[in-house]
């Protein structure tokens, strides 16, 4: 299983999203890792793809137009990949990623 933290402006917006928006982040964070662990690329519906102003990070798209910008972070543990979520919310959040 990948390793993940959460930047705290991650989950200060995190609380803030309503119940529908935190179920939807979660199918597709579910679904993401599920990607990571089977070792192949990730399924079209999430809609993954780098932000073009900060090398390195990525999106991901959930359901009802919300996202989450994500980065890859030093191994926690020796072979299995760390996760760094950066910020969650709406398509503003990819002015500061």
């Amino acid at each position: 299983m990948p390793t993940y933290e959460a930047l705290p402006r991650f989950t200060t917006a995190l609380n803030r999203l309503t119940p529908e928006q935190r179920r939807a982040y979660r199918q597709a964070v579910n679904a993401f890792f599920d990607d990571l662990r089977a070792g192949h690329t990730f399924r079209p519906g999430l809609r993954i793809k780098g932000v073009r102003r900060m090398p390195g990070v990525y999106e991901l798209t959930c359901s009802g137009g919300g996202r989450a910008t994500w980065c890859y972070g030093p191994e926690k543990v020796h072979g299995v990949q760390h996760i760094v979520w950066r910020r969650i919310g709406s398509h503003d959040i990819l002015t500061q990623p």
